[in-house]
């Protein structure tokens, strides 16, 4: 098994290629006070100021607040 470090990209015969997000509208809130989240990864917690997403399938899980802005734009619904 290869052991990966979040800050390096593994170059050991991984093909990497170029991908964009699909536009898929998500719903979130603004955490106003730290809380607790159990994810199918485990309990992350979010503090005030990160968001609370609703993920495709009804997960909800944490997102940091300076991730969540470099990556979703506000959609206004009618």
């Amino acid at each position: 098994m290869t052991r990966i470090v979040e800050d390096e990209v593994p170059g050991d015969g991984h093909e990497w290629r170029y991908y964009r997000k699909r536009p898929v509208v998500i719903q979130a809130a603004k955490v106003r006070q730290r809380v607790e989240v159990e994810t199918r990864e485990g309990t992350v917690v979010a503090e005030p100021g990160d968001y609370l997403l609703i993920g495709v399938e009804g997960e909800v899980y944490p997102c940091d607040a300076d991730i969540f802005e470099k990556t979703y734009d506000r959609v206004v619904r009618s």
